[in-house]
Protein backbone atom coordinates (compact mmCIF):
# COMPACT_ATOMS: atom_id res chain seq x y z
CA UNK A 1 0.00 0.00 0.00
CA UNK A 2 1.15 3.46 -1.07
CA UNK A 3 3.60 4.94 1.36
CA UNK A 4 2.96 2.65 4.15
CA UNK A 5 6.22 1.52 5.46
CA UNK A 6 7.43 1.12 9.36
CA UNK A 7 10.53 2.41 8.84
CA UNK A 8 11.17 4.09 12.23
CA UNK A 9 13.22 6.71 10.54
CA UNK A 10 15.68 4.37 10.26
CA UNK A 11 15.96 3.58 6.47
CA UNK A 12 14.96 0.17 7.05
CA UNK A 13 11.91 -2.05 8.16
CA UNK A 14 11.36 -2.90 11.49
CA UNK A 15 8.73 -5.36 12.70
CA UNK A 16 9.36 -5.97 16.77
CA UNK A 17 6.55 -5.63 18.91
CA UNK A 18 7.34 -5.25 22.33
CA UNK A 19 3.66 -6.37 24.42
CA UNK A 20 3.86 -4.74 27.77
CA UNK A 21 1.21 -6.15 31.18
CA UNK A 22 0.15 -9.10 32.98
CA UNK A 23 1.07 -12.80 33.08
CA UNK A 24 -1.81 -14.49 34.99
CA UNK A 25 -3.39 -17.50 35.76
CA UNK A 26 -6.68 -18.46 34.46
CA UNK A 27 -8.67 -21.21 37.04
CA UNK A 28 -11.14 -22.50 34.20
CA UNK A 29 -14.27 -25.13 34.93
CA UNK A 30 -13.36 -28.38 33.49
CA UNK A 31 -16.35 -30.11 31.79
CA UNK A 32 -16.84 -32.63 34.78
CA UNK A 33 -20.09 -31.96 36.68
CA UNK A 34 -19.71 -31.74 40.68
CA UNK A 35 -22.60 -33.10 42.40
CA UNK A 36 -24.79 -31.94 39.18
CA UNK A 37 -23.81 -28.55 40.60
CA UNK A 38 -22.26 -26.27 37.38
CA UNK A 39 -21.07 -23.80 39.67
CA UNK A 40 -19.15 -26.52 41.91
CA UNK A 41 -17.03 -27.89 38.66
CA UNK A 42 -13.42 -28.95 39.45
CA UNK A 43 -10.89 -25.76 38.01
CA UNK A 44 -7.45 -26.17 35.38
CA UNK A 45 -5.12 -23.89 35.37
CA UNK A 46 -4.77 -21.97 31.87
CA UNK A 47 -1.93 -19.30 31.49
CA UNK A 48 -3.43 -16.32 30.46
CA UNK A 49 -3.64 -12.34 30.81
CA UNK A 50 -4.34 -10.37 28.09
CA UNK A 51 -0.76 -8.64 27.09
CA UNK A 52 0.81 -12.57 27.86
CA UNK A 53 -2.10 -13.75 25.32
CA UNK A 54 -1.33 -10.85 22.45
CA UNK A 55 2.71 -11.89 22.80
CA UNK A 56 1.96 -16.06 21.82
CA UNK A 57 -0.44 -14.82 19.52
CA UNK A 58 1.77 -12.95 17.58
CA UNK A 59 4.95 -15.26 18.34
CA UNK A 60 2.38 -17.25 16.55
CA UNK A 61 2.00 -15.43 13.52
CA UNK A 62 5.41 -15.21 13.57
CA UNK A 63 5.61 -11.13 14.58
CA UNK A 64 9.50 -10.91 15.97
CA UNK A 65 8.07 -10.20 19.90
CA UNK A 66 9.68 -9.35 23.08
CA UNK A 67 7.21 -9.84 26.51
CA UNK A 68 7.67 -7.02 29.15
CA UNK A 69 6.35 -8.11 32.66
CA UNK A 70 7.80 -9.32 35.86
CA UNK A 71 6.68 -12.89 36.86
CA UNK A 72 6.88 -14.92 40.15
CA UNK A 73 9.71 -17.60 40.78
CA UNK A 74 6.56 -20.01 41.24
CA UNK A 75 6.20 -23.13 39.28
CA UNK A 76 3.66 -20.73 37.45
CA UNK A 77 5.97 -18.35 36.54
CA UNK A 78 8.20 -21.25 34.87
CA UNK A 79 5.15 -22.78 33.12
CA UNK A 80 4.42 -18.65 31.64
CA UNK A 81 8.08 -18.13 30.37
CA UNK A 82 8.11 -21.71 28.98
CA UNK A 83 5.08 -21.00 26.97
CA UNK A 84 6.09 -17.59 25.83
CA UNK A 85 9.25 -19.08 24.89
CA UNK A 86 7.77 -22.30 22.98
CA UNK A 87 5.96 -19.83 20.77
CA UNK A 88 8.81 -17.97 19.50
CA UNK A 89 8.33 -14.88 22.30
CA UNK A 90 11.29 -13.23 23.44
CA UNK A 91 11.66 -13.16 26.93
CA UNK A 92 15.28 -10.76 27.22
CA UNK A 93 12.46 -7.59 29.17
CA UNK A 94 11.77 -10.08 31.54
CA UNK A 95 12.04 -10.24 35.19
CA UNK A 96 11.31 -12.54 38.08
CA UNK A 97 10.64 -12.35 41.85
CA UNK A 98 8.62 -14.25 44.68
CA UNK A 99 5.76 -12.76 44.97
CA UNK A 100 2.85 -15.08 43.84
CA UNK A 101 1.18 -15.38 40.56
CA UNK A 102 -1.62 -13.37 39.46
CA UNK A 103 -4.74 -15.72 39.54
CA UNK A 104 -8.19 -15.48 37.70
CA UNK A 105 -10.91 -17.59 38.60
CA UNK A 106 -13.05 -17.69 35.33
CA UNK A 107 -16.70 -18.91 35.11
CA UNK A 108 -19.02 -19.26 31.78
CA UNK A 109 -22.50 -18.50 30.91
CA UNK A 110 -25.03 -20.85 29.04
CA UNK A 111 -23.42 -19.16 25.89
CA UNK A 112 -20.03 -20.03 26.69
CA UNK A 113 -18.85 -15.71 27.84
CA UNK A 114 -16.50 -15.81 30.19
CA UNK A 115 -16.29 -13.65 33.45
CA UNK A 116 -13.28 -13.13 35.99
CA UNK A 117 -12.84 -12.71 39.11
CA UNK A 118 -9.26 -12.04 40.52
CA UNK A 119 -6.67 -11.87 42.71
CA UNK A 120 -4.17 -9.69 42.49
CA UNK A 121 -2.74 -8.22 46.07
CA UNK A 122 1.36 -8.50 46.54
CA UNK A 123 1.59 -10.31 42.80
CA UNK A 124 4.66 -10.00 40.61
CA UNK A 125 3.30 -8.88 37.32
CA UNK A 126 2.23 -5.30 39.19
CA UNK A 127 5.75 -4.15 40.33
CA UNK A 128 7.28 -4.43 36.70
CA UNK A 129 9.85 -1.91 36.62
CA UNK A 130 11.10 0.31 33.18
CA UNK A 131 12.98 -1.46 31.44
CA UNK A 132 15.56 1.70 30.23
CA UNK A 133 16.29 0.80 25.78
CA UNK A 134 14.26 -1.19 24.02
CA UNK A 135 15.22 -3.45 21.59
CA UNK A 136 16.50 -1.22 18.36
CA UNK A 137 13.97 -2.97 15.87
CA UNK A 138 11.08 -2.23 18.27
CA UNK A 139 8.75 -0.42 15.86
CA UNK A 140 5.66 -1.05 17.97
CA UNK A 141 4.40 -1.41 21.75
CA UNK A 142 1.83 -2.82 23.14
CA UNK A 143 -0.23 -2.45 26.15
CA UNK A 144 -3.38 -3.01 28.09
CA UNK A 145 -5.99 -4.81 30.53
CA UNK A 146 -5.07 -5.48 33.88
CA UNK A 147 -1.79 -3.78 33.72
CA UNK A 148 -3.10 -0.48 33.15
CA UNK A 149 -5.40 -0.41 36.55
CA UNK A 150 -3.18 -2.25 39.01
CA UNK A 151 -0.85 0.17 40.51
CA UNK A 152 2.37 0.31 40.99
CA UNK A 153 2.75 -1.01 37.53
CA UNK A 154 -0.20 0.62 35.42
CA UNK A 155 1.74 4.31 35.68
CA UNK A 156 4.61 2.61 35.08
CA UNK A 157 3.74 1.37 31.75
CA UNK A 158 1.75 4.57 30.80
CA UNK A 159 4.52 6.30 31.12
CA UNK A 160 6.96 3.68 29.21
CA UNK A 161 3.95 3.87 26.28
CA UNK A 162 3.58 8.05 26.11
CA UNK A 163 7.46 7.62 25.88
CA UNK A 164 7.93 5.35 23.02
CA UNK A 165 5.20 7.27 21.17
CA UNK A 166 6.98 10.30 21.73
CA UNK A 167 9.96 8.33 19.89
CA UNK A 168 8.37 7.83 17.12
CA UNK A 169 6.68 4.40 17.67
CA UNK A 170 3.76 2.95 17.28
CA UNK A 171 1.54 2.79 20.52
CA UNK A 172 -1.46 -0.34 19.99
CA UNK A 173 -3.94 0.17 23.29
CA UNK A 174 -6.26 -2.56 24.87
CA UNK A 175 -8.08 -1.01 28.12
CA UNK A 176 -10.05 -3.85 29.83
CA UNK A 177 -11.63 -2.17 32.64
CA UNK A 178 -12.87 -4.73 34.91
CA UNK A 179 -15.58 -4.35 37.56
CA UNK A 180 -14.15 -4.53 40.82
CA UNK A 181 -10.53 -3.98 40.77
CA UNK A 182 -11.11 -0.51 40.06
CA UNK A 183 -9.85 1.68 43.04
CA UNK A 184 -9.89 4.88 41.61
CA UNK A 185 -11.84 5.06 38.37
CA UNK A 186 -11.27 9.02 37.41
CA UNK A 187 -7.14 8.17 37.75
CA UNK A 188 -7.50 5.00 35.52
CA UNK A 189 -9.91 6.87 33.01
CA UNK A 190 -7.18 10.07 32.59
CA UNK A 191 -4.60 7.04 32.01
CA UNK A 192 -6.12 5.65 29.67
CA UNK A 193 -6.85 9.21 27.96
CA UNK A 194 -3.68 9.73 27.88
CA UNK A 195 -2.32 6.70 26.17
CA UNK A 196 -4.92 7.08 23.63
CA UNK A 197 -4.43 10.19 22.36
CA UNK A 198 -0.86 9.10 21.38
CA UNK A 199 -2.03 5.78 19.94
CA UNK A 200 -1.79 4.58 16.62
CA UNK A 201 -4.09 1.98 17.20
CA UNK A 202 -6.92 1.21 20.06
CA UNK A 203 -8.30 -1.60 20.52
CA UNK A 204 -11.63 -1.54 22.51
CA UNK A 205 -14.37 -4.28 23.17
CA UNK A 206 -17.99 -2.60 23.64
CA UNK A 207 -18.30 -3.43 26.88
CA UNK A 208 -14.87 -1.56 27.76
CA UNK A 209 -15.99 1.43 25.91
CA UNK A 210 -19.18 1.32 27.92
CA UNK A 211 -16.70 1.20 31.11
CA UNK A 212 -14.69 3.55 30.05
CA UNK A 213 -16.98 5.99 29.26
CA UNK A 214 -15.72 6.75 25.39
CA UNK A 215 -17.25 5.54 22.31
CA UNK A 216 -14.90 4.80 19.26
CA UNK A 217 -15.41 7.88 17.74
CA UNK A 218 -14.36 9.69 21.02
CA UNK A 219 -11.16 7.98 20.91
CA UNK A 220 -10.13 8.52 17.78
CA UNK A 221 -11.71 12.23 18.11
CA UNK A 222 -9.21 12.87 21.07
CA UNK A 223 -5.92 11.49 18.93
CA UNK A 224 -6.02 8.33 18.43
CA UNK A 225 -4.73 7.14 15.08
CA UNK A 226 -7.64 4.27 14.41
CA UNK A 227 -9.81 2.84 16.67
CA UNK A 228 -10.57 -0.87 16.04
CA UNK A 229 -14.23 -2.08 18.19
CA UNK A 230 -15.01 -5.90 18.86
CA UNK A 231 -18.44 -6.45 19.40
CA UNK A 232 -18.78 -9.97 20.18
CA UNK A 233 -20.87 -12.24 18.11
CA UNK A 234 -21.41 -8.64 15.78
CA UNK A 235 -18.22 -8.54 13.96
CA UNK A 236 -15.32 -5.50 14.15
CA UNK A 237 -15.86 -1.95 12.87
CA UNK A 238 -12.46 0.44 12.36
CA UNK A 239 -12.96 3.84 12.94
CA UNK A 240 -10.51 5.40 10.85
CA UNK A 241 -8.71 8.20 9.84
CA UNK A 242 -7.53 6.94 5.43
CA UNK A 243 -10.83 4.73 5.34
CA UNK A 244 -13.76 6.15 7.35
CA UNK A 245 -15.79 3.83 9.45
CA UNK A 246 -15.45 -0.16 8.46
CA UNK A 247 -17.20 -2.88 9.39
CA UNK A 248 -16.84 -6.62 8.81
CA UNK A 249 -19.00 -9.49 10.44
CA UNK A 250 -17.32 -12.42 12.90
CA UNK A 251 -15.92 -15.17 11.17
CA UNK A 252 -16.71 -19.13 12.16
CA UNK A 253 -14.42 -22.16 11.83
CA UNK A 254 -16.51 -24.61 14.02
CA UNK A 255 -18.64 -24.22 16.96
CA UNK A 256 -18.17 -21.82 19.71
CA UNK A 257 -16.54 -23.43 22.87
CA UNK A 258 -15.55 -20.52 25.14
CA UNK A 259 -14.67 -16.78 24.57
CA UNK A 260 -11.51 -16.74 26.83
CA UNK A 261 -8.73 -14.57 24.57
CA UNK A 262 -10.79 -13.73 22.09
CA UNK A 263 -9.96 -10.13 22.13
CA UNK A 264 -6.35 -10.84 22.76
CA UNK A 265 -6.45 -13.12 19.43
CA UNK A 266 -7.92 -9.36 17.77
CA UNK A 267 -5.28 -7.52 19.18
CA UNK A 268 -2.18 -9.96 17.92
CA UNK A 269 -3.71 -10.18 14.65
CA UNK A 270 -4.03 -6.68 14.00
CA UNK A 271 -0.77 -5.99 14.87
CA UNK A 272 0.87 -8.96 12.82
CA UNK A 273 -1.32 -7.79 9.70
CA UNK A 274 0.31 -4.40 10.21
CA UNK A 275 3.65 -6.19 10.30
CA UNK A 276 2.79 -8.16 7.33
CA UNK A 277 2.19 -5.39 5.11
CA UNK A 278 5.39 -2.50 6.39
CA UNK A 279 2.38 -0.67 8.38
CA UNK A 280 3.57 -0.65 12.41
CA UNK A 281 3.80 3.08 12.15
CA UNK A 282 1.09 5.62 13.31
CA UNK A 283 1.46 7.66 9.98
CA UNK A 284 1.30 4.15 8.50
CA UNK A 285 -1.92 3.19 9.89
CA UNK A 286 -3.11 6.99 9.37
CA UNK A 287 -2.59 5.62 5.37
CA UNK A 288 -4.28 2.89 5.39
CA UNK A 289 -7.61 2.94 3.08
CA UNK A 290 -10.85 1.39 3.24
CA UNK A 291 -9.75 -1.82 1.50
CA UNK A 292 -6.69 -2.42 3.39
CA UNK A 293 -8.98 -1.80 6.69
CA UNK A 294 -11.49 -4.50 5.22
CA UNK A 295 -8.84 -7.03 4.93
CA UNK A 296 -6.57 -6.12 8.36
CA UNK A 297 -10.47 -7.15 10.18
CA UNK A 298 -11.60 -9.91 8.08
CA UNK A 299 -7.92 -11.23 9.89
CA UNK A 300 -8.80 -10.27 12.99
CA UNK A 301 -12.42 -11.94 12.62
CA UNK A 302 -10.68 -15.23 11.41
CA UNK A 303 -8.02 -15.18 14.32
CA UNK A 304 -10.89 -14.62 17.00
CA UNK A 305 -12.98 -17.41 14.98
CA UNK A 306 -9.90 -19.89 15.78
CA UNK A 307 -9.41 -19.00 19.39
CA UNK A 308 -13.32 -19.53 20.00
CA UNK A 309 -13.02 -22.85 18.50
CA UNK A 310 -11.61 -24.20 21.40
CA UNK A 311 -11.24 -24.18 24.76
CA UNK A 312 -9.03 -21.31 26.65
CA UNK A 313 -6.88 -18.81 25.24
CA UNK A 314 -5.50 -21.10 21.79
CA UNK A 315 -4.73 -17.87 19.71
CA UNK A 316 -4.22 -19.42 15.54
CA UNK A 317 -0.79 -20.64 13.88
CA UNK A 318 -0.01 -18.41 10.72
CA UNK A 319 -0.49 -21.84 8.93
CA UNK A 320 -4.52 -21.37 10.19
CA UNK A 321 -5.00 -18.44 9.09
CA UNK A 322 -3.38 -19.10 5.88
CA UNK A 323 -5.74 -22.29 6.12
CA UNK A 324 -2.83 -25.18 5.80
CA UNK A 325 -2.27 -27.62 8.44
CA UNK A 326 -4.27 -27.54 12.01
CA UNK A 327 -2.03 -27.06 14.89
CA UNK A 328 -3.49 -27.45 18.33
CA UNK A 329 -1.86 -27.18 21.67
Amino acid sequence: MDGAVGDHGSGRAVSRVVVGGEALVDLVPTPDPHEGDPALRPLAPRLGGGPFNTAVGLGRLGVPTTMLTRLSTDPFGDALVARLEGNGVDTALLRRGPEPTTLAVVTLDAEGAARYTFHVEGTADRLVEDPGELPDDTAAVAVGTLSLVLEPGASRYAALAEREAARGRLVSLDPNLRPGLVDDPDAVVARLDRIAAVAGVVKLSDEDAERWGRTAADVLDAGAGAVVLTRGGEGLTAYTRGGGVVSTPADSVGPLVDTIGAGDSVHAALLGWLADHDALSRDAVARLDADAWADALGFAARAAAWTVSRAGAEPPWRAELDGHAIHRS
